[in-house]
């Protein structure tokens, strides 16, 4: 984009060539033609433009000089606001910022310094040009430098949440920093700014959805064929992952579980999968997410090894995959998001129950509206189905006794006249080993 400003203690070039072996001039380093021939897929100048822009207007809105926008490697956050704003999707630390002033050019304060963050320009460049490192880990005192630049010192200044479902912010050792250094600005804690602009997606994210949805029918595939006795969960997390990460993919989330047919205790997969050694007449039980360039999605189908066995045939045929279409059926542009929920019964007249959950939104990653049993989870602009949504249908019906589930889910766009889902896994229990 722009020409990159030249930071404190960055060297020219030529100057820092010879004195690569020392600290502060190698961790300073700007400029330099490391990483030049990388390639990296970046959204359009159009696109990063229009996601500015909205989160200016909310600036607007709130009267803000400033925002704070924070992303971390966690589940809930999966980069946040800060890899919507850049491209970049953290990995080494807590989280990363970006500092964006109502008027003038954002700023991206990255973990490392040195090569590190010489790569990560590169990679964020669609998007912005000032990166700078944390100076290990100083990152509020780097972002007082920058308002002190926008002369922001007595400055409203908000903070967007790291993780927006726990509901957690900054770390206390920055925002002090922060209080130190402004005693004279005013700081503003928001809340949700980042899902409800990220409900409604532009073309170019659900392109990346649909990527992770492909990334998605790669993982339940190599799954499939990695599925043999002797073969442990250990092992189709090994196999998933690598599906995900050859086809340019970020792990989200693996869940995988198994456990006899004829003998079950299961009903979701397993969180951590374990050395637990797969063996004929076993049923494995997933829900599996991937990212693709900050956008994820969701998929979960019961692969038996051997043929399924006359109890999970008939679990299947007659509940799970008749309740899920129940529901697939039922998202579509302007219908309430309490359909689902009503095709949710579908299971205990049928004389079984369920997980809880029965559906929920994805905006980068898990988030509302949530579809429970027992209710709607949902913002004022979410409680509808509208075009650009993304949604992941994911009954887990469970019998009557509790010791056996099948979790059957899928990705889906809204579209203008239905759905769309984003892969092409087949319906049906997929036969292993």
């Amino acid at each position: 984009m722009n020409v990159q400003p030249r930071m404190p203690g960055a060297m020219p070039w030529d100057d820092l060539k010879g004195r690569l072996d020392q600290n502060g001039p190698f961790n300073a380093m700007r400029g330099t033609p490391y990483y030049r021939d990388a390639v990296y897929d970046q959204f359009s100048a159009a696109e990063y433009a229009r996601r500015y822009a909205l989160l200016r207007a909310k600036m607007r809105d709130e009267k803000l000089d400033a925002v704070v926008v924070p992303g971390g490697p966690s589940h809930w956050s999966f980069g946040g606001g800060m890899t919507w704003l850049t491209g970049h999707w953290e990995w080494h630390a807590l989280c990363c910022y970006v500092l964006v002033p109502l008027e003038g050019d954002p700023t991206m304060i990255y973990s490392m310094g040195g090569t590190h963050c010489e790569a990560v320009r590169r990679v964020v460049s669609g998007a912005l040009s000032d990166v700078r490192n944390s100076r290990g880990g100083k990152y509020a005192q780097v972002m007082v430098e920058r308002l002190r630049e926008l002369k922001l010192e007595r400055g409203r200044i908000g903070f967007l949440e790291v993780d927006p479902r726990h509901l957690d912010y900054l770390p206390v050792n920055q925002y002090e920093t922060f209080r130190k250094e402004l005693p004279d600005a005013q700081f503003v804690f928001t809340h949700g700014w980042m899902h409800e602009l990220l409900s409604i997606h532009s073309a170019e994210e659900l392109d990346c959805v649909r990527v992770a949805g492909k990334l998605c029918q790669d993982a339940m595939e190599a799954m499939v064929a990695r599925a043999k006795p002797g073969a442990t969960e250990i092992h189709l997390r090994a196999a998933a992952g690598a599906a995900i990460l050859e086809g340019g993919g970020d792990i989200d989330f693996l869940i995988i579980g198994s456990t006899p047919m004829d003998d079950p205790a299961l009903v979701f997969g397993n969180p951590r999968p374990s050395n637990r050694m797969l063996k004929k007449g076993d049923i494995i039980n997933m829900e599996l997410a991937a990212g693709y360039r900050g956008y994820t999605a969701q998929i979960g189908s019961p692969i038996t090894v051997g043929p399924p066995n006359e109890m999970v045939r008939k679990f299947w045929s007659e509940i799970t995959l008749p309740g899920y279409l129940r529901m697939a059926k039922e998202i579509k542009p302007g219908n309430s998001l309490e359909t689902i929920r009503e095709a949710g019964k579908f299971f205990r007249d049928n004389g079984v129950q369920s997980r809880p959950i029965h559906a929920h939104g994805i905006d980068i990653i898990t988030d509302g509206p949530h579809v429970f049993c027992e209710h709607v989870e949902a913002e004022h602009f979410e409680k509808v189905f509208k075009p650009g949504m993304v949604f992941m249908a994911e009954p887990n019906p469970i019998s009557a006794d509790g010791q056996f589930g099948i979790f059957l889910g899928h990705t889906f766009i809204v579209t203008e006249t239905g759905h769309e889902v984003v892969d092409k896994f087949p319906l049906e229990i997929a036969v292993a080993g």
